[in-house]
């Protein structure tokens, strides 16, 4: 698996938090992250895929929101090891080995097929692509057409009252929660300040209508601090979206 040194940091980092990740995830999205990964779920199960891949799989919190969809094969990569060690952990503890495999992987130069997967989500992960442009052609590159890239990342609200205290929540309460109950807190502090940088809405949509996504839909959380982006594979680039 090929590595640079941005590579090697993510995954040190991850790799630091793994054991609270779950735990911390529901705090600082004041527990609504299981109900919007099984909504997520809803979203898949309208398409009938029968392979999924989950990229930024982590602890693999989405392939085991989407064992519950029939006839149907799940993977997820990561780039952590032991995000992934714990993920393993967790499907067998849900006798789902047969249902879901995770292997390690660099969602850069992803070791599947052209045109293999009918869905592939990716969830709180492509805010830490070094190379996001990258990363979405080869999620376009193994999804089948018209396959469906299911992205839920964290993006800021528009409205300008809701955005400030946003703002003033991110900036101290996440690095607090990580100072409080991570072994790295550094790693939380990073975290907020890849949120607050990272384009979201249209502006995301703009990058996925480049790398050949498009049909649009985008569907905000959490006073929009959290949002769902769902996109079809095009065979001509185009841009639109709609907003639910």
């Amino acid at each position: 698996m090929y590595k640079n040194k941005k590579t090697e940091e993510i995954e040190e980092m991850f790799d630091s938090i793994s054991k609270e990740y779950d735990c911390l995830n529901r705090i600082i999205t004041f527990g609504t992250d299981s109900k919007n990964k099984e909504e997520i779920g809803r979203i898949v199960k309208e398409k009938s895929p029968t392979k999924i891949l989950d990229i930024a799989t982590g602890t693999a919190d989405i392939p085991i929101n989407l064992s519950k969809i029939k006839n149907c094969k799940i993977t997820g990569v990561d780039i952590s090891k032991k995000m992934i060690a714990i993920g393993r952990k967790k499907i067998k503890s849900k006798n789902l080995l047969k249902k879901i495999n995770l292997e390690i992987g660099n969602a850069e130069s992803l070791e599947y097929d052209s045109n293999y997967f009918d869905i592939v989500t990716i969830g709180f992960g492509v805010r830490n692509f070094q190379y996001l442009d990258k990363c979405l052609r080869e999620a376009h590159r193994v999804l089948k057409y018209p396959g469906y890239l299911i992205i839920y990342e964290t993006s800021l609200p528009k409205n300008v009252i809701i955005r400030f205290f946003y703002l003033i929540i991110s900036s101290f309460f996440i690095p607090l929660i990580g100072l409080l109950f991570s072994k790295n807190p550094s790693a939380y502090f990073y975290l907020q300040l890849s949120s607050k940088v990272f384009p979201f809405g249209k502006e995301f949509l703009k990058t996925l209508s480049r790398v050949g996504f498009c049909d649009f839909e985008i569907r905000e959380k959490l006073f929009g601090s959290l949002s769902i982006y769902i996109a079809k594979k095009a065979l001509v680039k185009r841009y639109s979206f709609k907003k639910k």
